[in-house]
C-alpha cells in the first residue's frame, strides 16, 4: 500500500512540476519571440525620448550598482558578525530579522523609503531608489554570508588559532577565503534580484525619458519604464516594453548563470 501511495504522490509531483515548467516555457517563449522581434540597434544608442532604451539600461545598472556599494559591505559585515562573533540572543535576533526582511514584500520596502526619504526630501530621486534596493539586498547578503561561513569546518579556525593568528586574521585569511565562492555567488544572486525590481522604484525613483545621472532627481529605470510603456495605447510603446523586458531577462539570466557556474566550479 505504501508503495502505491508513494508512486501516486511521485506522479502528482512530476505532473505539478510539468505544469509549472509548461507555464514558464510559455512565458519565456512569448517574451523571446515578441522581444526579439522588437529588437534593433537603435535601442542601445538612443534614449527613451527618441525611441531607444540607452538611458533606461544605464539608469537601472547605476541604481543597482549604488545599492550594491551599500548593501554588500553591510551585509558581509553583519553576516560575519552573527556567525563569528555573535553570541546567543543577539545573533539570533539579527538572523531572525534578516529572515523576515528577505521575505518582506518589495512594495512595502518602497513605501517605507517613500515615507522616510522621498517625502522629507520633497520628491523622488535616484538616491531614494538606491536606498530601497540596498535595503532589499542587505538581508540576502547576510543570510548567504552566514550560511557559507557555517559550512567552513571548525578545524580550520582552530588550526589558525593554534598557529598564533588572531581571530580577525583567521576570519579574513582562512574562513572567508574558504567560503569566498559561495559568498560571491550569493552576492551575484542578490544583485540579480534587485536589478529586476519594479515596485520599490515606483515610489522612490520613478523614471525619466532622458539620459540623466543626477541622483537628486527622478532617475531613469528600465523596470518602471516597462510598466509605463506596457500600459500605453501605442503599439510602438508596447514594442519598446517587450524589447526592454527581453533585455532585462537576458541580464538577469546571465547573472544567475554566472552564480551557478561559480557554485559548480567550487564543487
Amino acid at each position: 500500500m505504501r508503495l502505491v501511495i508513494n508512486k501516486i504522490v511521485l506522479l502528482l509531483c512530476i505532473f505539478s512540476a510539468m505544469i509549472g515548467l509548461a507555464f514558464l516555457g510559455w512565458i519565456l517563449l512569448t517574451l523571446f519571440l515578441k522581444g526579439l522581434s522588437s529588437m534593433h540597434f537603435d535601442l542601445f544608442i538612443n534614449d527613451l525620448i527618441n525611441g531607444g532604451l540607452r538611458n533606461l539600461i544605464v539608469g537601472q545598472l547605476v541604481l543597482a550598482g549604488l545599492a550594491s556599494l551599500v548593501g554588500v559591505p553591510l551585509g558581509l559585515v553583519a553576516g560575519i558578525y552573527i556567525r563569528e562573533y555573535g553570541l546567543g540572543r543577539y545573533a539570533d535576533t539579527i538572523r531572525n530579522l534578516s529572515d523576515i526582511m528577505v521575505s518582506a514584500p518589495s512594495i512595502v520596502i518602497g513605501a517605507f523609503v517613500y515615507a522616510i526619504v522621498v517625502v522629507p526630501s520633497g520628491g523622488t530621486s535616484g538616491f531614494a531608489g538606491s536606498i530601497a534596493l540596498a535595503i532589499m539586498m542587505i538581508p540576502i547578503v547576510i543570510n548567504t554570508t552566514d550560511s557559507m561561513l557555517s559550512l567552513v569546518p571548525k578545524e580550520l579556525r582552530e588550526a589558525g588559532m593554534a598557529l598564533g593568528a588572531s581571530k580577525y586574521k583567521v576570519i579574513i585569511d582562512i574562513v572567508i577565503k574558504a567560503a569566498k565562492v559561495g559568498i560571491m555567488t550569493g552576492i551575484l544572486l542578490a544583485f540579480a534580484r534587485i536589478v529586476g525590481e519594479t515596485a520599490p522604484l515606483l515610489f522612490t525613483s520613478e523614471t525619466s525619458n532622458y539620459f540623466n545621472l543626477d541622483l537628486t532627481k527622478s532617475f531613469p529605470s528600465l523596470t518602471v519604464s516597462i510598466y509605463d510603456l506596457a500600459n500605453e495605447p501605442l503599439q510602438k510603446s508596447r514594442d519598446l516594453a517587450w524589447a526592454a523586458s527581453f533585455i532585462l531577462t537576458v541580464m538577469v539570466l546571465i547573472i544567475n548563470l554566472t552564480g551557478r557556474f561559480l557554485t559548480r566550479k567550487k564543487g
